[in-house]
This record gives structure tokens, C-alpha cells and sequence, in this order.
């Protein structure tokens, strides 16, 4: 297999053990485990796939994917007692998983069409998608409405994967530079508590008092 291949399993399994890993959150069972790892590990890709209209969608033909999942559910179940800040540990994963996963959906989307544009469309979703999907089944604060940068990490990966590619480097530095940056961003964020000016002005009307 190519190294691009197993950033492509590397980005399933963890944003997996962060599914399970909300799981943890809920005390569920075995199979509650598995559901949130296959949804949260799976969701990007799938609705990436559906966008470029590629059906089956990926692990549709390639069941690997789904067993990448369930290992790391099953993983998650039995050592998520040993780490004593579960959501600490998930948002750090999730931050290496919308790394890995950015250049993968933004090369997906650019050998899909050959446009920049779509790649990183197609990047920024596959990153962000799963873990969007796990917080709203979870019942979770969603990682869009925390403070920090989130899916700004994920365009800006996907922009540097591709903008490296449409010069003419090799994949895997491409790939790399990609992975890289999100990271970077994503981090910075996480860790130093970076944000963007918010929304100032006064808020909109509760729709009762528009009525």
C-alpha cells in the first residue's frame, strides 16, 4: 500500500477512538462504542463522497475501513478508564485526525475533478464532517461553537496540500505540508487559545418576539 493510503487509515482510526472516546463520556456499551466510531470515522468521507457523486461510497468498496473503526472502538472500550481527561484527549485526537484527513479529502477531491477549488472543499468537509456528526449524536458542545479555530485548520491544510501539489511536489510532500499545517493551526488554537474577531453587534430577535 502507499503512504497515502495509510494516512488515509490513520485519519479513519482516529477520528474513530474519538467517537468512541464520546462514547466513554456516555458510560455506553460495547456497541454504543462501535456505533460512535464508525459514524464519527466514516461520516466525513461518506458525505464527501456523496458530494463528488461517487457511489458506492468508499467503504462501501473497501469494508476495511469499517473494521479500522471497529478496532479502534473496541481499543477505546478497554483502555478509556486509564486516561484520566477524556475530552482532553479527544479534542488533541480529533486535531490529528482533521490533519490527516484534510490533504486526504482535498487529493480525493482533486483527483475526482482537477479543480483546486473543489479539493479544498472537499478537504475542509472530510475533516470537519465526522466530528461535527459525533458531538451531535453525542449531545456534545459542538466543536463549531467552541472558540477555537476549527475548521479555518482544516481550509487551511487542505490549501496547502493543494497549492504544494498544483506546483509540482512530490504527493507525499505534499501531503506532509498539508498535514503540517492544519496541524499547526489547530494546535496553536487548542493550546494558546486562538480565535478570530467574533460577531459583535446585537444579537437577533428571539423569533417568538418577531411573531
Amino acid at each position: 500500500m502507499s503512504p497515502f493510503v495509510y494516512l488515509d487509515y490513520a485519519g479513519v482510526a482516529l477520528f474513530a477512538a474519538t467517537g468512541a472516546l464520546a462514547a466513554s463520556r456516555k458510560q455506553l456499551d460495547l456497541i454504543g462504542f462501535l456505533f460512535f466510531a464508525v459514524i464519527t470515522g466514516i461520516g466525513g468521507g461518506t458525505v464527501r463522497d456523496i458530494v463528488l457523486g461517487r457511489v458506492p461510497v468508499f467503504w462501501v468498496l473497501n469494508p476495511t475501513y469499517i473494521l479500522v473503526c471497529c478496532a479502534a472502538g473496541v481499543l477505546v472500550f478497554f483502555t478509556a478508564h486509564m486516561v484520566e481527561s477524556r475530552y482532553r484527549l479527544l479534542i488533541w485526537l480529533d486535531a490529528v485526525g482533521l490533519s490527516a484527513y484534510c490533504a486526504m479529502g482535498a487529493a480525493k477531491g482533486l483527483a475526482a475533478t482537477g479543480s483546486p477549488t473543489i479539493a479544498i472543499v472537499t478537504g475542509t468537509l472530510t475533516a470537519t464532517f465526522g466530528g461535527v456528526l459525533r458531538d451531535l449524536v453525542a449531545n456534545e458542545p459542538s466543536v463549531l461553537l467552541r472558540p477555537e479555530i476549527y475548521i479555518s485548520a482544516a481550509l487551511v491544510g487542505a490549501a496547502i496540500f493543494t497549492g504544494a501539489n498544483e506546483f509540482g511536489l512530490p504527493l507525499y510532500v505534499a501531503s506532509a505540508a498539508g498535514v503540517l499545517a492544519a496541524f499547526a493551526v489547530r494546535g496553536g488554537a487548542l493550546y494558546y487559545g486562538w480565535t478570530f474577531p467574533t460577531y459583535k453587534a446585537k444579537p437577533g430577535r428571539h423569533p417568538d418576539d418577531v411573531m
